[in-house]
C-alpha cells in the first residue's frame, strides 16, 4: 500500500462499507451497546462477522474463559436482535510474543475474509477488546495489514501517564504488532478522550427502560453493574465502546474529531514511545458526546 492509499483510509468511508466486530462482549456492559449500534446502522454498515476476543478480571477465570463468555453474549445479543451473524471463538490465550499468532476461528476466518479485500475496496475492521485475533490474524496472512482498515478502542490518551489501559495492557505484543505493521489503524484512546462518552441512570430510565428487550436489558444491565460498585452514589457509566463503532459514521465529523499523527507503540513498561518518522495512524482526540448519545438512543430504540 503506498502512502496516499494509506492516507486515504485514514478518512472516514463515504457509503456503505463491510464491517467485521471483535469484542470480549461479557467483559463490561458497554460492549453490548457497541453491538446493538453496528448491527442498527444498516444503510451504511454491513456486518459480515462478530468475534469473540479473550479477556481475563473479575468476570472470567482466565482469557479462555472470557472469550467463551464473550462468545455466548454475543448469541444473546443477537438474539435480543433478531440478527443472524456469522459469530467465531477467538484466542482462548494472549500472544507470547510479536512474532507467534494463536490460531483460533476468528483469527483464521479474518485472515480467510481478508483475502476478499483491497486497499482501494478494504474491509473494516472494528476491535473493542485485547487485540489478539486481529494480530493473529495479521500474522497468520499480512494481506490483512494491506486489505483492512483496524479501527481500536485501546489505550489511553498520549498526555495520559501511562498505557494501562485495560484492552492494551492485556496484550501489549498483540497491540504492537498490529499498530507495527502498516495496517490503516485508527485510535480511539479511552481516559483523556473517550472517558467523556458517558450515560447516568436517569438516562437510562427515560430513553430505554421498558422501550423494548433489546433497550430494557441494556438499561438494566448497565444500572446493575454501576450500582454494584456506586453503593447509593451518584453514578455515570462509560460506554466506552459505542465510540469505535460510531468512528464509521463520523460523516462531516459529526460524532468526534481526529487527526493524523505519527503511530506512537506501546512499550512493555506501559509508555508511548514516540518515533516521528513512524508509519501516520488517525489518532481521535475529541468526542462529541451529545450528537453521539442522540444518534445511539434513536438506533436502540429503532422498531
Amino acid at each position: 500500500m503506498n502512502a496516499e492509499q494509506r492516507l486515504k483510509n485514514l478518512q472516514v468511508p463515504i457509503g456503505p462499507v463491510d464491517v467485521v466486530l471483535d469484542t470480549d462482549a461479557y467483559n463490561e456492559v458497554d460492549d453490548q451497546f457497541a453491538i446493538a449500534y453496528l448491527l442498527r446502522s444498516k444503510d451504511k454498515l454491513n456486518t459480515k462477522a462478530l468475534y469473540a476476543a479473550p479477556f481475563f478480571n473479575a468476570l472470567s477465570n482466565g482469557p479462555a474463559d472470557g472469550m467463551e463468555k464473550s462468545y455466548n453474549e454475543i448469541l444473546h445479543l443477537l438474539d435480543l436482535l433478531g440478527e443472524d451473524v456469522p459469530t467465531f471463538r477467538g484466542s482462548p490465550d494472549y500472544l507470547p510474543d510479536e512474532q507467534t499468532p494463536i490460531v483460533s476461528p476468528a483469527a483464521k476466518d479474518l485472515g480467510a475474509r481478508a483475502n476478499r479485500y483491497t486497499p482501494e475496496h478494504p474491509l473494516y475492521v472494528v476491535a473493542i477488546g485485547a487485540i489478539t485475533n486481529v494480530a493473529s490474524a495479521i500474522l497468520l496472512n499480512p494481506a490483512v495489514a494491506e486489505n483492512t482498515v483496524v479501527v481500536w478502542l485501546g489505550g489511553h490518551a498520549l498526555h495520559h501517564h501511562d498505557t494501562k489501559e485495560f484492552n492494551m495492557r492485556q496484550d501489549v505484543a498483540a497491540a504492537r504488532v498490529v499498530m507495527n505493521s502498516g495496517v490503516p489503524f485508527v485510535q480511539l484512546p479511552c481516559e483523556g478522550v473517550v472517558s467523556s462518552f458517558r450515560i447516568s441512570k436517569p438516562e437510562l430510565e427515560y430513553w430505554l427502560l421498558g422501550r423494548s428487550p433489546l433497550a430494557d436489558y441494556l438499561a438494566k444491565h448497565t444500572i446493575q453493574a454501576a450500582e454494584a460498585y456506586a453503593k447509593g452514589t451518584p453514578w455515570s457509566r462509560c460506554i466506552w465502546d459505542v465510540t469505535a463503532v460510531a468512528w464509521l459514521l463520523n460523516d462531516g465529523n459529526r460524532y468526534m474529531r481526529a487527526r493524523i499523527l505519527p503511530t506512537s507503540l506501546p512499550d512493555y513498561g506501559h509508555r508511548y514511545v514516540s518515533d516521528p518518522s513512524a508509519t501516520p495512524m488517525a489518532y481521535v482526540y475529541q468526542i462529541k458526546r451529545d450528537a453521539l448519545m442522540e444518534d445511539l438512543i434513536e438506533k436502540l430504540n429503532a422498531k
